[in-house]
């Protein structure tokens, strides 16, 4: 007797869940397909940044988030969730098999981290100038390694200040390349209405300290009636690593970064991303902790107290989802 497939509010709760992940320029680069009680994700290539991500590792750790975020849904449900990471290295866009199996035990713990999936958005405004208390720096990392990655938070004024020199750095690289800054032309600042890409309130204002730790989308390119604000002096930056660096590893670290930002949601914090130096080939192995040199890095974030911002869109389901016919069993 094959075991029933999930309700059809079951599958929209779980996959709105999954689709209010991150992604690199809100570019969404994923699809699900929904057989039974199995989801699988895949990569969608033509939302991959070709030049801002040449090598996809941004686009797989954008999977990955919002692989955790299914999880997380699927605990909520009171479902248990295996996922099974690259079930076919034949198949290069399918990224995970998820199958929902019996009665979960961490429906409880999951709830809060449920609650954190709206109320999570990317937040480029400034931050109030405190640091991160010891007992919510301790949750970010505990949740990083609960997805077999690291965050290190950088408080020391001299690492930060190298790591936003590094940041500072990779801008100047961008600006002489003009593949990016098209392509963030076509991704950034986009008008109201689209479902895709961030639109202008969402940009942030300007930072009046040109030295400021934030990172400006729209660079170089004028958004009319962008406010300019001074950022907080003294950030709070954290660097998520891996122990590897291959594409099993680019969805843990997905995983990680989710599970970072939610347990950030439910602290009262809010984050902002610093991937610049990360992007460029010949800065991303710096930005490891020279004292320390474990791990890949695979993101950099601002974390801090912030004021409340509006989410960013989303592309409907329908966009996003593939259903099958009929519904199957588990493995089927």
């Amino acid at each position: 007797m094959t075991a029933p497939g999930i309700s059809p509010r079951e599958s929209d709760l779980l996959l709105a869940a999954a689709t209010a992940a991150p992604s690199l320029h809100n570019s969404q680069p994923w699809v699900f397909e929904v057989t039974g009680r199995v989801v699988d994700l895949y990569a969608d290539p033509s939302r991959q940044l070709s030049h801002t991500d040449p090598d996809g590792r941004e686009l797989l750790v954008s999977c990955g988030a919002a692989l955790l975020n299914l999880r997380v849904a699927a605990a909520y449900l009171g479902y248990e969730a295996h996922a099974r990471l690259l079930p076919d290295a034949g198949q290069a866009t399918w990224l995970a098999r998820v199958e929902l199996t019996g009665r979960s035990r961490h429906a409880g713990m999951a709830a809060a981290l449920y609650d954190a999936i709206t109320l999570r958005h990317t937040n480029r405004q400034p931050f109030e100038d405190r640091p991160v208390p010891r007992d919510a720096a301790d949750a970010l990392v505990e949740a990083a390694s609960l997805e077999s990655a690291e965050l290190s938070l950088v408080t020391h004024e001299a690492e930060r200040a190298r790591l936003v020199s590094l940041v500072h750095q990779a801008d100047l690289q961008r600006d002489l390349d003009p593949g990016l800054a098209t392509e963030a032309a076509r991704w950034t600042g986009v008008p109201a209405g689209r479902d895709d890409g961030v639109p202008g309130y969402a940009l942030g204002p300007l930072a009046h300290d040109a030295g400021a730790a934030v990172r400006d989308l729209r660079r170089g390119a004028p958004v009319p009636d962008r406010p300019v604000a001074r950022f907080e002096h003294a950030p709070t930056l954290g660097v998520l690593a891996t122990r590897h660096d291959d594409r099993e590893s680019w969805l843990r670290a997905g995983q990680a970064l989710e599970r970072v930002l939610l347990a950030a949601t439910v602290q009262g914090l809010s984050a902002s991303f610093l991937n610049q130096p990360l992007e460029a080939s010949n800065l991303r192995w710096l930005v490891r902790d020279p004292l320390r040199g474990i791990g890949f890095p695979q993101m950099v974030l601002r974390l801090g107290y912030g004021p409340q911002v509006p989410p960013t869109p989303r592309r409907s389901l329908d966009e996003v989802v593939r259903h099958a016919a009929e519904a199957a069993a588990p493995g089927s």
